[in-house]
């Protein structure tokens, strides 16, 4: 959990006069934590649990179409196109996908039609991981890392950010949160609520109050007080008002101007239900804030988590978090082969590969 900071707070544990070790550049750190076989087992049980609906709208009617298949011929190509894109894989990612198996079928390495879920299965993980591969967070050599939390309104922005400072005190860190959407006086007060929960310093001002402002106040007690991790909310309207994404660019021009390198994240949080609409998000905040990592919310209440693949393989953004439901453990740390198992289990069981 959290592991790119374990090498945070390892090197606040070395003995005083260790100077050497802490002033080496920062190294992204991605060894996970370690997990009880038990533990991890009941854990994918739950994603498991929690996956059923998008697996039934994917894997199962993969499953379903091709059962007493003979030949992978041009209609049964047409019919699984069909199939992924209403499963939310998008139009570009199904045809990468039937690309792969219609090149595999033309060299003679696949004929059978049983075997054409497991070619997609190799080359959806294949996606996932890609997405993620050197995308690690890290560490700045000094003063907090800060995470700028963006999306519209509605996605679970701030519940999300509430839960991923519950991680980040779980994993040692002394935690900061500001609520910069002024702009929604339910948004401080529920910001402030999940402070509390978490036991965390929240920055907040009264509704209305200029938000570039709350950031630099934020960004002040973040570098003087000696803060680990800087969460920032901002604010959500409408995604496709541009003044919106001009007041998101000044927050982050405040930020590096605070912090040089700040904000060392930009996550934009989406809600899995809206399917192909998370696409017009994505595009849109990338454009004007440079997205770094994605959380995506309310996957256990969908059919529509194809979308994780479809984001994965088009924008090449590191998926961080997914939203498996309400409590705070639900909101769990994106494990490519994890996610996999889940989605393609049959029979009830969670069948990993080896």
């Amino acid at each position: 959990m959290l592991s790119w900071f374990k090498k945070k707070f390892i090197a606040k544990e070395e003995p005083a006069g260790v100077e050497a070790e802490a002033a080496r550049p920062a190294e992204p750190v991605v060894a996970p934590r370690a997990e009880e076989p038990a533990e991890r087992a009941s854990l994918l049980q739950r994603l498991q649990e929690r996956l059923a609906k998008t697996r039934e709208s994917l894997t199962a009617r993969v499953d379903r179409l091709l059962l007493g298949r003979k030949v992978i011929d041009a209609d049964l190509l047409d019919e699984l196109e069909e199939l992924l894109i209403t499963a939310d894989l998008g139009v570009t990612t199904t045809r990468a996908l039937l690309d792969r198996a219609r090149a595999l079928v033309a060299r003679k390495e696949l004929s059978d039609p049983s075997a054409l879920k497991g070619v997609l299965k190799d080359a959806i993980l294949e996606y996932l991981r890609a997405s993620g591969k050197g995308a690690e967070m890290v560490q700045p050599a000094s003063g907090p890392f800060v995470i700028m939390v963006v999306g519209v309104n509605g996605v679970g922005k701030t519940t999300t950010i509430g839960k991923i400072a519950h991680k980040f005190v779980q994993a040692g860190q002394k935690v900061l949160l500001v609520a910069a959407d002024t702009f929604r006086a339910a948004a401080i007060e529920q910001l402030q609520v999940w402070g509390e929960r978490a036991g965390v310093t929240v920055v907040a001002r009264p509704s209305g109050t200029d938000p570039s402002s709350v950031v630099y106040e934020g960004m002040e007690q973040g570098v003087t007080q000696g803060f680990d991790v800087v969460l920032v909310d901002t604010a959500g309207r409408l995604h496709t008002k541009v003044n919106l994404m001009e007041e998101l660019k000044k927050v982050r021009r405040v930020m590096a101007k605070k912090l040089p390198g700040a904000p060392h994240e930009v996550l934009l949080v989406l809600d899995a239900t809206t399917g192909q609409n998370s696409i017009s998000q994505m595009r849109l905040f990338h454009e004007a804030v440079g997205v770094t990592g994605l959380a995506l919310t309310k996957l256990d209440g969908t059919a529509r988590g194809g979308i994780v693949v479809n984001l994965s393989h088009e924008f090449h953004v590191p998926i961080r978090f997914i939203g498996i439901g309400e409590q705070t453990e639900d909101l769990r740390d994106f494990d490519p082969e994890e996610f996999i198992a889940a989605l393609f289990a049959g029979n009830g069981q969670a069948q990993a590969d080896q």
